[in-house]
């Protein structure tokens, strides 16, 4: 895992190795305080050598104002090195996101993959930014005052060194605590996340059954939950700070008692004695920034394992190595005897046949649950067939690239979804580098130019979260709009006109008439009415065509579709 942090770290080296260099000064500097001071004490005061004594001081006076600029580096391009490295792996992992396929997300949660985006990433980049710095500080200093303790007095040194690797194993063994708390942390959080989100979204739906103690209750069990996650870390992280206190607070103690009992047998001298302490001070603050490092290396540790359980992740749609772009020149779509399940049980399409020739318009009906949206979304590959192939001008879609084929195949689903951002750059999501020209006139084909310039700002509206400041009649309009502009070889109209009133679905269907000129359409339907003029229909009902015909020939055959047909004309359908 530390290696696919490490490699976050290469394109910013430059601020990492001026950060590192600022450390070892900061590390070198603590470590001459104490010497300095023995020097002094040793060759300096016994003879009253003002002079020197005051010039050395006053060395060592701009040496501390050299190490408050090193840590005024530190902090300043740590922490923006930090920034960098978080920025590069949240975009690899927003990168990553988009190349996995849409079974991924028919399993995630929204609200969860946030958390890992954001928290999670935050403590990433807190291990990138400190732990690096807090270890090479920690290391050097503990390592250089040993080693000038040992030169001192090494029986006073020894029993330094005893007691650091006690500390380092109680502090390792409480630290795996922390860990195992902290990953029970950001589960819940992610999953109070998750619930946030869904509350939020359905706020509207909530207050329509007035279910407002329902998602209070709902919010309260996941936020106790995620109290109680806390609380035993808080626990954790408390036993391992009582801990480390314990040594910190011991340690001290331990050198006067042993120096003191040396200095009463006349093994060691005042002055010794008052730089091993100083010495002892000076890594006591290192072994506390390692203590806190491993806080540090716990929270980060735990968010790197997540990232890359994401990371790890790959499309179940894998592109063909050597896959080019889909060629798409008449538009002719051949179903070759395909299966297709969402899990291992019961299959969704089951060994259908269907041959479009280019230009040629299909109706797709039948009841809901029977396979109709599943076959529309085989075509441009948001899933594989489990069997059989699906052929684009006689071109297996397994063998080309996925993003060619869907440049070619405009899509109006029946969830329409809405960005947040105006009406003009929503139309000019179905082709980005659409002129404005271009996308007014997209808007009028798709019966919403009036209703645009009715709008306050026009194109420049804002149509809030989801479009929730549209119609849902705006809203579908809008969505059409995005294919005129796409201007695409195949057309599928998943329910396109469902939310539309009937007037202003006869205008549109006009204009899809118009749009499906010369090319391939497969439309899926749930009023018969409208797809009475196309040139094919066919009813699927459990992953099967049980029927193929035009209108009239389905009517005179008086099967299934026939009474479809003839229930919803006495509904008023």
């Amino acid at each position: 895992m530390l290696r696919s942090l490490f490699s976050f770290f290469k394109p910013h080296k430059k601020l990492f190795i001026l950060d590192m260099c600022c450390a070892v000064m900061v590390a070198a500097i603590d470590l001459a305080f104490p010497l300095v001071s023995r020097h002094a004490m040793y060759d300096m005061l016994p003879d009253k050598a003002y002079g020197p004594f005051f010039a050395l001081m006053l060395c060592m006076g701009c040496f501390f104002v050299l190490r408050s600029g090193g840590q005024f580096l530190m902090t300043y391009i740590g922490h923006l090195f930090g920034v960098y490295v978080e920025a590069d792996i949240r975009a690899t992992l927003f990168r990553h996101l988009q190349e996995l396929d849409f079974e991924f997300y028919d399993k995630n949660r929204t609200g969860k993959l946030m958390s890992r985006m954001t928290g999670d990433l935050f403590e990433i980049t807190e291990l990138a930014h400190h732990g690096p710095e807090d270890l090479l500080i920690s290391m050097l200093t503990i390592i250089g005052s040993l080693s000038c303790m040992f030169y001192i007095e090494w029986r006073l040194a020894l029993i330094v060194a005893v007691l650091i690797p006690i500390f380092i194993l109680v502090v390792m063994k409480r630290r795996r605590s922390m860990s195992e708390a902290s990953t029970e942390v950001k589960r819940k959080l992610a999953g109070i996340n998750a619930d946030i989100e869904t509350s939020l979204s359905g706020m509207k739906t909530s207050k329509a059954f007035a279910n407002e103690e329902v998602e209070q209750d709902r919010f309260t069990h996941s936020n106790d939950s995620y109290i109680e996650a806390r609380r035993i870390y808080f626990k954790t992280m408390g036993k391992f700070f009582a801990t480390q206190e314990f040594f910190m607070g011991i340690m001290p103690a331990v050198v006067i008692t042993f120096g003191g009992y040396l200095i009463m047998k006349g093994s060691l001298n005042y002055i010794d004695l008052i730089t091993f302490t100083l010495f002892v001070n000076t890594f006591v603050s290192p072994i506390r920034k390692l203590a806190q490092f491993a806080e540090v290396f716990t929270n980060g540790m735990a968010g790197l394992r997540r990232f890359n359980e994401i990371m790890d992740m790959k499309p179940v749609v894998v592109e063909d190595p050597d896959a080019q772009p889909i060629l798409v020149t008449r538009g002719d779509i051949d179903v070759n005897d395909i299966s297709f399940s969402y899990d291992e049980n019961a299959e969704v399409i089951d060994h259908l046949d269907l041959h479009i020739s280019a230009g040629e318009k299909v109706a797709v009906v039948g009841p809901s649950g029977g396979g109709k949206s599943t076959l529309c979304q085989l075509i441009p590959r948001f899933y594989d067939v489990t069997e059989g192939s699906i052929l684009i001008d006689g071109q297996d879609v397994r063998h080309v690239t996925k993003t060619s084929i869907r440049e070619n195949i405009g899509i109006v689903q029946q969830d329409v979804f809405i960005f947040a951002d105006s009406i003009l750059e929503n139309i000019r999501y179905g082709r980005p580098g659409a002129s404005f020209d271009e996308v007014v006139e997209a808007a009028k084909r798709a019966e919403l130019y009036d209703d645009i310039m009715d709008m306050p700002d026009q194109f420049n509206t804002y149509v809030g979260e989801r479009g929730t400041k549209l119609s849902g009649g705006q809203k579908q309009r809008l969505s059409i709009a995005r294919i005129f502009l796409k201007d695409p070889k195949i057309l599928i109209l998943d329910e396109a006109t469902s939310a539309l009133d009937t007037v202003t679905e006869q205008r549109i269907q006009r204009s899809f008439d118009e749009l499906a000129k010369g090319r391939t359409s497969i439309v899926i339907a749930h009023r018969l009415a409208t797809v009475r003029n196309a040139d094919r229909i066919i009813v699927i009902e459990d992953g099967k065509i049980t029927e193929s015909g035009t209108h009239d020939e389905l009517l005179a055959k008086g099967g299934e579709y026939a009474e479809l047909y003839n229930t919803q004309k006495l509904a008023g359908e």
